[in-house]
């Protein structure tokens, strides 16, 4: 594979990422407003969706693959091991700027969860 083709899947992963944010960011405040459900309610529903957009793109147009019970077991453990370790390194390496603390979780952890599925949760079960 050359760099231009990875440099085209992170840009896949990265689009199909804002998008399946987008989605829990409105599914959630939907709940919220036509159900007047809780917030933590509102977002394990806007998780259980966004999750679900995000496995089905990122298998088929992302990593070329099909799916499979243990590629979604391990997309599952990468997407909240990456919000696990997320929470911890804030507690770790506090930034005190709340919005520059962010952006930096924002910035690297993409990266992070992008290269463990692309040589572990894809990788092609026997």
């Amino acid at each position: 594979m050359s760099i231009k083709s990875h440099i085209l899947q992170l840009a896949k992963y990265g689009f199909f990422g804002v998008l399946a944010t987008l989605i829990h960011l409105f599914t959630a405040w939907a709940v919220i407003y036509f159900f007047t459900a809780s917030v933590f309610s509102a977002n394990l529903v806007a998780f259980v969706t966004a999750f679900g957009f995000s496995y089905i793109f990122q298998t088929l147009y992302v990593f070329n693959s099909s799916f499979h019970f243990v590629k979604f077991i391990k997309f599952f453990s990468v997407q909240f091991g990456s919000f696990l370790l997320a929470y911890l390194l804030s507690d770790v390496f506090p930034v005190p700027n709340g919005y520059l603390h962010t952006l930096l979780i924002v910035a690297i952890m993409p990266i992070v969860t992008f290269t463990i599925h692309k040589f572990w949760t894809f990788k092609e079960v026997r």
